[in-house]
């Protein structure tokens, strides 16, 4: 477990925006290394992204998120390992719009 501190209940008082831009900077980093052609430096952010999505599905009460999230790790699982960069970065596009609505909330 790579996100302790988040596994022990910081992670489900975060806002879905909040948790979606998480995992959306660890598909940045994993999108960078994959560009760059370094698998060994992308796969530990992938991992992460994964363990993310994975703690987002766990604390998840709602169906309609439970289905999009899952779908998410499904995509983002067959993109990376066909080390499809453009899947990749279309994943990563996606998340970063969390990201953005995360901030203009503050």
């Amino acid at each position: 477990m790579q996100h302790k501190e988040l596994s022990e209940g910081k992670w489900e008082r975060m806002s879905f925006c909040e948790q979606m831009g998480n995992i959306g900077s660890e598909v940045s980093r994993t999108l960078k290394w994959v560009g760059k052609g370094n698998y060994d430096v992308a796969r530990k952010p992938f991992e992460r992204a994964l363990e993310l999505i994975d703690l987002t599905i766990k604390h998840s009460t709602r169906y309609s998120i439970t289905k999009e999230v899952c779908r998410l790790r499904e995509c983002l699982c067959e993109a990376y390992l066909n080390s499809n960069v453009k899947d990749i970065s279309e994943i990563n596009n996606y998340l970063y719009h969390f990201a953005v609505a995360v901030q203009l909330k503050k």
